[in-house]
């Protein structure tokens, strides 16, 4: 069964920066998907960034080359690098693993998702 567990969340003023992290245990192969969303009790959940079995990536919109999905295969961890953080960016960011998707042109959607992390808390202030 696999698990996500998320970390590296925390406050951080506006302009700086935050690494999160996506752990992924109970799978034994090395190429799958992780997409970071993230969600706040005002918005609906909106895809962050994706990075694919091939490390493949796409990014939301509003990211503009702030943020930057990667891998470190070895360790089956996944980073989101996110910078120049703004208040607006203030959220619960989850991770989901998807097993069957290589290249991303787009987010993958939830029925492709096999598990979620519990989260992690960026707060983000002026």
């Amino acid at each position: 069964q696999v698990q996500l567990v998320e970390s590296g969340g925390g406050s951080v003023q506006a302009g700086g920066s935050v690494r999160l992290s996506c752990a992924v245990s109970g799978y034994r192969w090395r190429s799958y998907c992780i997409t970071w969303f993230r969600q706040t009790p005002e918005k609906e959940r909106e895809g962050v960034a994706v990075i694919g079995g091939d490390d493949s990536t796409f990014y939301g919109d509003f990211v503009k080359g702030r943020f930057s999905v990667s891998r470190d295969s070895a360790k089956y961890i996944v980073y989101l690098d996110m910078t120049n953080l703004q208040p607006e960016d203030s959220a619960m960011y989850y991770c989901a693993f998807s097993s069957g998707v290589l290249n991303v042109q787009n987010f993958p959607p939830t029925s492709l998702f096999e598990a979620w992390g519990q989260g992690t808390q960026v707060t983000v202030s002026a």
